[in-house]
């Protein structure tokens, strides 16, 4: 195929890639390109099981034709080895949170099935998650704040699905602090998103428990990494970092951690960021037996769990990447005016953009004014957790 025909967003892909929806255009025999007659998106599991049948490796997708769940919508890191995503066009706020909304329900949505066809004994496919954690990479590559705003909105019934997104965008967020490469994000990310997988196979009485559990109770929800395990061998094509962040986020330094009582070393990099951001995503989540926490309260208890449970200099690393007021967090500000941190991108942790709702003070909602603290003589007086406040926040996100 000519580069003339591959510029334009019509692209080689191998066999094992193709998702659900994806407009395959031809097929690539010897390193021809042969038309198709029968061109078109792919509507099930058995065409592409067809053509594996058929000894084809390779074939070409039409981008604009394929859509918009397949993951080939925005530009794929995975098509071209480091190479940097594609940058997006200048939208509006509103925009970008309708796209944070659209991804966050997909993400919801196939964590939803995969909970329930793993409960019914079926094998995970990791190419969809792979799809999804494209489109974390490429807002965190963004620096979206709109979907940092989005997943900063928790429903308490649906903790499972909300914690498992959240903590697949924190790795991605972390490990682009860190300059990791974005092959190893994307790993990450698929590892995030299936982190809790094994919790299906948990009791849900124990899994719900509005209060503390009895030792008993806690043994038996320490199964989940054990379920995890058996779950991660049936996977195909997940990759090592994958496991690791699924298998690790309950390990500890000190050795005391489950399922393995891994210590210091034996736990990579990966695993001490997934526990990290485990606990930090946990604490800042309204649960059936407790109210969530503002960041700033997180913070502490994460710097208390160090050096025994946590990695010291990763924790401090994790709160510079996050921002001691992360975006979409609450604040008061001094005139006693309480905002959602909206925008903080180009700016430093303590002047972001607030979007601002409410009066302590009078005790009623205001007027919804953006305030940019670099151009305001108010400040920052501290960081609020949602339960502290009489009304409910989430109409203004």
């Amino acid at each position: 195929m000519s580069d003339s025909v591959e510029s334009s967003n019509i692209i080689k892909l191998p066999v094992s890639k193709l998702n659900l929806g994806m407009f395959v255009t031809a097929i690539d025999r010897n390193n021809s390109t042969v038309a198709i007659a029968n061109a078109g998106q792919i509507k099930s599991r058995e065409s592409v099981a067809q053509l594996v049948k058929n000894n084809i490796k390779h074939v070409w997708v039409d981008i604009d034709r394929s859509s918009d769940t397949c993951g080939l919508k925005k530009a794929k890191p995975h098509e071209v080895p480091g190479k940097p995503l594609a940058k997006k066009a200048n939208l509006s706020r509103d925009a970008q949170q309708a796209q944070a909304k659209q991804l966050l329900n997909e993400a919801k949505g196939l964590i939803k099935k995969v909970l329930s066809e793993t409960f019914e004994g079926k094998a995970v496919e990791v190419a969809p998650f792979e799809a999804v954690a494209d489109k974390m990479i490429e807002s965190v590559m963004d620096d979206a704040d709109a979907f940092k705003c989005i997943s900063a909105l928790r429903t308490k019934d649906a903790y499972l699905l909300e914690h498992s997104i959240n903590v697949a965008f924190l790795l991605v967020t972390f490990g682009k602090h860190l300059k990791l490469d974005i092959d190893v994000l994307r790993q990450m990310a698929v590892g995030g998103i299936l982190h809790d997988i094994g919790k299906v196979k948990v009791d849900n009485k124990i899994l719900h428990k509005p209060g503390k559990l009895t030792p008993e109770e806690f043994e038996h929800m320490k199964l989940h990494q054990t379920y995890a395990v058996e779950i991660m061998d049936d996977t195909q094509g997940l990759s090592q970092i994958s496991k690791d962040v699924c298998l690790m986020h309950h390990e500890k330094l000190d050795g005391r951690g489950y399922p393995k009582g891994l210590k210091d070393d034996e736990i990579p990099i990966h695993g001490r960021m997934s526990c990290i951001v485990d606990i930090f995503d946990a604490l800042t989540a309204t649960r059936c037996y407790k109210e969530a926490m503002s960041p700033a309260a997180a913070f502490k208890i994460l710097i208390s769990l160090t050096p025994f449970h946590l990695d010291q200099s990763l924790v401090y690393e994790f709160i510079r990447c996050v921002g001691v007021y992360p975006v979409g967090s609450l604040v008061q500000l001094s005139d006693e005016r309480v905002g959602i941190v909206w925008e903080a991108k180009n700016r430093d942790a303590l002047h972001p953009i607030v979007k601002c709702f409410y009066s302590l003070k009078h005790r009623r909602y205001t007027e919804v004014i953006m305030v940019d603290l670099l151009k305001s003589d108010l400040n920052i007086e501290r960081g609020i957790s949602p339960s502290s406040l009489d009304v409910d926040p989430s109409p203004f996100y």
